[in-house]
């Protein structure tokens, strides 16, 4: 058994003292008396960034909490929210949060059932929604839903001919608070007052691989346990610029952006749009970013992408600079000191190669600099760490908060680093333990306060002796590093006998640019691993036609032999890091890509493993009887909601020989 707990001092946080353990909106109230005109949040809207300072912040918060009060929430009751990242987004967690209420927000890519799911579950009774296709999913559920009472709304375009009773703006809500301020000035502090640390701000529901998503009760305290940890492990400076991409739905932003963004306080950033975040980051040159792996992965892989279409003389610059990088930046990960020749390499590098490439990412000033939400390649820091971004992993379990960090200037990239403490004045120390069968357990901290109205799956959790189950294989290095392995109930077994962890092959066969998605395959009755490889459409499209092979759609490109090629050769290639029982030796391309939509991903790009092997059973049968091709038939959904059904012709490959026809690769 190791306890990670010790009194910890108040680093740059400065409302991170021993005493101050409050709620969110006691907090955002302090931070907007300390620094009333300093900015608080950014938004970029119409081309321009739009700022709000501290005081904006709470006066839009204040409006819209005695807004909805006027709508009848009180405190206890849970309001929805789904949108993305937008400063009114946020507005409205503080808002609720302010009045005792609780939040679910939800991912905005969610289908109407599923919300309908989440809304039933968390006994909503207001909804919070960002614009018309929001909208629009709400009404086709909201007769389903008798306990939402309001639907309220912050972006009108193409909805002033709506004419639902239970429909209002999020301006027409906050006009209502601003008169209730108006005559009773001293409300708003009051209530927010009477909050208590304890109080649940969030319901943070798991990701449903195995099952329907679980609603975590998470308090304010659970939230301040988890931003202290990150904070006492590495101090950050108040005005940081963050960027806020990953959803709140995903309790890592709630601990990060939502959280953290007041403790710090941070200067929270809005993207305009989803698919301009990359160019937004470049603008903004931030000081502090989460992605989860796959967005670090694909950020890694469309540089590769972009540097192996260049031309030859450019792809011998970058290798050589990125080889310096290496060189240098890892050597100092890993506690080597460079060599003179090493460090002056590296210095010409940074300014031929290393820096153009990171001001075009826009992270030229990043120093804080996170991965979570399961495992990366090592590959993959080692990459981001040649290139000058100071990546670092963070583990942790939505029910008991974040665990390690990647912590000081030197640490394990194989790992997910030491154990962070939590203060005293939060809870007892963190402890874990590894149970025989190689479980990480823990407990400590602020605790674990169950899934929401399911009480006999939240006591499932626990050992009989009190401790957090986690669910996930672990082992610890001598210096202390936390190695994560797979989940538990991942883990296989061939009829060899031979073990093998499907998650590890799979997040080293994603550094590959040109594979979006994979999942392994095998079992106890089967002899070998194999894997249905998700191509990464988009770059292996401009692969296609800068060597002029034609194709017509997803699926033709799918099964090109150009591509079954250049897939086997990725494959065989980052297979000789793998054990040799872990090597994939045959493997399909799949037709189509995993699609959430489809029930085929999580919300969070994590593969519903039993859903997938039931669903393309007959391309999994067809791998390992043999088979040269599988045809197949799959049920697909429109992005108009119609029904169909995919028939293709797919071509098993064998990893150990050249596929015919594909001779064009180079």
């Amino acid at each position: 058994m190791n306890a990670h707990g010790s009194t910890a001092t108040a680093t740059a946080a400065e409302t991170g003292t021993e005493a101050a353990v409050r709620t969110l909106p006691q907090i955002l109230l302090e931070q907007a008396r300390r620094r009333p005109t300093e900015v608080a949040q950014r938004e970029k809207d119409f081309g321009l960034w739009r700022p709000y300072t501290w005081s904006e912040v709470v006066s839009q918060v204040r409006n819209l909490a005695l807004g909805l009060r006027e709508l009848g929430l009180r405190r206890g009751e849970t309001v929805g929210i789904i949108g993305e990242n937008e400063v009114e987004h946020f507005w409205t967690e503080y808002a609720v949060q302010a009045l005792g209420g609780k939040v679910v927000s939800m991912y905005p890519d969610l289908t109407s059932e599923e919300a309908k799911f989440l809304l039933e579950d968390s006994e909503a009774v207001v909804v919070v929604a960002e614009d018309q296709e929001q909208v629009d999913k709400i009404l086709e559920i909201l007769d389903e839903l008798p306990a939402v009472r309001a639907v309220v709304y912050w972006d009108d375009r193409g909805m002033w001919a709506y004419r639902d009773a239970r429909l209002r703006t999020l301006q027409q809500v906050q006009a209502a608070g601003e008169k209730v301020h108006e005559a009773q000035p001293e409300l708003f502090e009051s209530i927010v007052g009477e909050g208590d640390p304890g109080d649940v701000a969030v319901l943070s529901y798991t990701s449903g691989t195995t099952g329907r998503p679980k609603g975590v009760v998470t308090t304010h305290r659970m939230l301040l346990d988890n931003a202290y940890r990150v904070l006492d492990a590495i101090p950050l400076k108040p005005g940081s610029e963050y960027l806020s991409y990953i959803s709140p739905a995903w309790a890592t932003e709630q601990i990060f952006g939502v959280t953290m963004g007041l403790v710090v306080p941070f200067v929270l950033n809005f993207p305009e749009e989803p698919e301009t975040v990359r160019e937004n980051i470049r603008e903004l040159a931030v000081d502090a970013l989460v992605f989860s792996p796959r967005q670090w992965e694909s950020l890694a892989a469309s540089v590769q992408g972009k540097m192996a279409e260049a031309g030859r003389v450019r792809r011998a610059i970058y290798g050589w600079g990125l080889k310096a990088g290496h060189t240098y930046k890892v050597a100092r990960l890993e506690g080597r000191q460079p060599g003179v020749l090493a460090r002056l390499n590296h210095a010409l590098a940074h300014r031929v190669v290393l820096r153009p490439v990171l001001d075009q990412l826009g992270l030229i000033k990043a120093r804080f600099a996170v991965s979570g939400g399961s495992s990366m390649a090592p590959d993959v820091f080692r990459f981001f760490h040649a290139l000058g971004v100071p990546l670092r992993n963070i583990y942790g379990t939505s029910e008991m908060g974040l665990f390690t960090l990647h912590q000081g200037d030197t640490y394990n990239v194989e790992t997910v680093g030491h154990w962070m403490k939590t203060r005293p004045a939060i809870g007892p120390p963190l402890e874990s333990r590894i149970s025989e069968e190689g479980e990480l357990q823990v407990r400590g901290g602020a605790g674990f306060s169950g899934y929401y109205n399911q009480p006999e799956k939240s006591a499932a959790k626990y050992t009989p002796d009190g401790w957090f189950q986690t669910g996930d294989a672990v082992t610890v290095t001598d210096d202390g590093e936390l190695v994560f392995l797979e989940r538990l109930e991942d883990m296989r077994r061939l009829a060899t006998g031979v073990p093998f962890p499907p998650q590890f092959i799979e997040i080293r066969l994603r550094f590959s640019p040109y594979i979006r998605d994979v999942m392994v395959l095998g079992d106890e009755t089967r002899d070998f691993v194999a894997a249905l490889v998700n191509i990464d459409g988009e770059m292996i499209g401009n692969w296609a036609e800068e060597r002029g092979i034609g194709y017509t759609t997803f699926q033709d490109l799918s099964q090109k032999p150009q591509v079954r090629e250049l897939i086997r050769r990725e494959i065989d290639r980052i297979s000789e890091l793998l054990p040799e029982g872990s090597r994939v030796r045959r493997f399909i391309n799949l037709p189509k890509e995993l699609d959430a939509d489809e029930g085929e991903l999580t919300r969070t790009r994590k593969l519903r493993r039993d859903f997938l092997e039931v669903r393309y059973k007959d391309l999994i049968e067809g791998i390992y009887d043999g088979s040269s091709t599988v045809d197949v038939e799959i049920p697909i959904t429109y992005q108009d909601g119609r029904k169909g059904v995919l028939r293709a012709k797919t071509v098993a490959t064998d990893v150990d020989q050249p596929v015919p026809g594909g001779e064009e690769v180079r």
